[in-house]
């Protein structure tokens, strides 16, 4: 077992680098969509979308 994770110890460190990005990419947009702020930047008074997003 011991052999398996030294040999692989660089992708295993990589992989858990991108889960960690991938996590705090899902917990900001959780944050944002909490606070009302839209997903795609800009405001809602011009968007032909607002009555699906704010029903």
């Amino acid at each position: 077992m011991l052999s398996f994770l030294l040999d692989n110890l660089a992708t295993i460190i990589i992989g858990l680098i991108v889960l960690l990005v991938a996590v705090l990419i899902i917990v900001k947009l959780v944050r944002d969509k909490r606070k009302g702020k839209s997903s795609c930047g800009c405001g809602c008074e011009n968007c032909p979308s607002s009555k699906i997003c704010h029903k």
